[in-house]
């Protein structure tokens, strides 16, 4: 795909979702350290559920320092690796306190130092929290930018996070992030994609696949103009 049929791509998405945004609901930057990394490998919705009560609890690195592990556990456990995850919040939440006087540092590869806080996480962290150039790459993302053509379906996260930034003004990265998610969240589902009704179909790698086997309805399908 040319980079002058990804931003084409990119245009349609903001028009079918010209308010995408970061779903994770958080109050400053440490609540969306806690929030995306909480999230992985479970959903929005269940991690807005959550923090709903967690960040009632606690506002800093200190108040999660001051409960023991297991309770700590207790207030997360309807989240996936709740185990391994509350350790890894109170592990970071001492760093921050240790080495960064309590507050969530800006840099990216300061960001994953800490324990639990890979790429896409410091990606996510950088971008909505500091507002600066950053573009995330988690499984919609992924899903989105292959489907489509513009990464190869053998393409590493980081492979396809630099893909995505060379063809995309950076200044629009952060944008382009949310604009994916939602694509890939709310209309090029993982099991239903709908492809019937896609703006996007007739540039679409994995739409023409589908075609061929019979699971298009042409009589839905729209083109970009």
């Amino acid at each position: 795909m040319t980079k002058k049929e990804w931003l084409a791509c990119l245009e349609e998405m903001d028009h079918m979702f010209p308010d995408a945004h970061c779903e994770l609901i958080h109050r400053n930057p440490f609540d969306l350290v806690i929030a995306v990394l909480l999230s992985a490998q479970c959903t929005d919705k269940l991690v807005n559920k959550v923090t709903a009560n967690l960040f009632e609890k606690y506002h800093t690195p200190e108040d999660y320092l001051s409960v023991p592990l297991e309770e700590l556990q207790q207030d997360i456990r309807s989240i996936g690796l709740f185990r391994n995850k509350a350790k890894n919040i109170q592990a970071l939440s001492r760093i921050l306190i240790e080495q960064h006087g309590g507050r969530v540092p800006e840099d990216r590869d300061l960001l994953m130092t800490l324990p639990g806080v890979g790429r896409k996480t410091a990606n996510v962290v950088v971008s909505v929290a500091f507002n600066k150039p950053a573009l995330a790459v988690d499984t919609h993302v992924e899903r989105v930018s292959k489907r489509l053509g513009l990464c190869r379906w053998k393409d590493s996260p980081l492979q396809v996070e630099e893909t995505i930034m060379k063809k995309t003004p950076a200044e629009d990265w952060s944008k382009t992030h949310h604009q994916i998610i939602f694509f890939g969240r709310y209309h090029c589902k993982a099991q239903n994609p709908g492809c019937h009704v896609c703006p996007l179909f007739d540039r679409c790698r994995e739409g023409k696949k589908r075609d061929k086997k019979g699971l298009v309805k042409h009589d839905a399908v729209t083109e970009i103009n």
